[in-house]
């Protein structure tokens, strides 16, 4: 017999995700100790557990699978070809749908104004304080994308517009927002993207308590501070309207204290997904829920509560950091909805986390 975790390694599996596997029936144990729990298999079922984690690469439904599984273990090899067949011609039918209407989008795209150009034409010259520069910076810099494909959202948003300068990152997965307020721009809303490196050298201008002086001038972008200066081109990309990306409906807002909500999620279950995350591997995934008196739970393995909420439990630790502060406000909406972390004294600055599919 082979452990849970000799299982996990042989079958492409996590343990977590084999837990799942026998309470859908998929792939159930051979033996289960009626006293500890712990869940046995027989050397045998590592080819099942190789050919379920291939099958659900590649996105086959887990009703099916069962099927595969058991025409595998028999002699029923037609039905598994045809089984492999029927799928294979939805994700073909699947793929010439999504390109017709692709191709549409574009066309769309194509003849249609971009409002965004007067925005990034215009010249700007302001003065920041430099703490409150910094302290932006280092809030969104985690949620920026590195996706060669979005080379707009490997950048940093600088939106300016009257006295406020507000800085957006988002990698599609995660979305951040911090505010700094300014003095001496009188003109029109501008907005630039700056690239990570340029952004990160002016992160490292920011050592002092006195203001600093940031200049816009089409697509270059300069930040003096004293006699030191960063200055580069910005990036000649749009950036998502992130405005319409944070008109959420209102959740249930409960405050957690940061260092006691970060053991909880480091030490709490975590699940393992089938989606991707920004890396392209599978994530694992901490599922939460409000409780009634008030606080939030990382709940257990068996816990199907409809209105839990997962999400990727790395980028929210990297939330929970980004946040600074020692008590933070988690803003639970429906499971399908973004989980908002804000900070409880300054509540224009926040990170939103895109929720993760749960298999079933």
């Amino acid at each position: 017999m082979r452990s849970i975790g000799e299982m996990a390694r042989d079958g492409g599996l996590s343990v977590s995700a084999l837990r799942f596997y026998d309470r859908a029936g998929v792939l159930v144990p051979a033996w289960v100790d009626p006293v500890s729990g712990y869940r046995w298999y027989e050397p045998g079922q590592s080819e099942e557990a190789r050919l379920l984690a291939r099958l659900r690469r590649a996105g086959m439904p887990l009703a099916d699978i069962r099927l595969v599984l058991a025409g595998w273990a028999g002699t029923d090899t037609d039905l598994v070809r045809g089984l492999l067949a029927a799928h294979l011609r939805r994700l073909e039918l699947g793929l010439s749908e999504a390109r017709g209407e692709f191709s549409t989008i574009r066309a769309q795209l194509d003849h249609r104004e971009n409002p965004m150009t007067s925005l990034r034409t215009a010249t700007a010259r302001l003065s920041v304080p430099a703490p409150r520069l910094a302290a932006a910076l280092d809030a969104v810099r985690f949620a920026a994308g590195t996706d060669a494909e979005l080379p707009m959202l490997g950048g940093i948003l600088f939106d300016i517009e009257g006295d406020e300068l507000n800085v957006v990152t988002t990698d599609r997965y995660r979305l951040a927002v911090a505010q700094a307020r300014t003095t001496g721009h009188a003109g029109p809303r501008t907005q630039v993207v700056v690239p990570l490196p340029l952004g990160d050298a002016m992160r490292a201008l920011l050592t002092g308590d006195e203001s600093v002086q940031l200049g816009v001038d089409g697509d270059r972008v300069t930040l003096e501070a004293g006699d030191r200066q960063a200055a580069g081109q910005c990036l000649g990309h749009e950036f998502p309207d992130y405005r319409r990306l944070v008109r959420l409906p209102a959740g249930r807002r409960i405050h957690v204290d940061t260092a006691a909500f970060r053991q909880a999620l480091e030490t709490g279950p975590v699940r393992t997904s089938d989606t991707r995350g920004q890396d392209g591997e599978p994530c694992d995934i901490s599922v939460l829920r409000g409780t009634e008196d008030g606080t939030v739970i990382v709940c257990d393995d068996g816990d199907e509560d409809p209105d839990n909420v997962a999400v990727n439990r790395r980028f929210l630790l990297h939330a929970l950091t980004a946040g600074a502060r020692d008590e933070l406000v988690l803003e639970l909406g429906a499971p399908t909805a973004p989980l908002a972390v804000r900070r409880p004294d300054d509540e224009r600055g926040f990170s939103l986390l895109m929720p993760v599919r749960l298999d079933n």
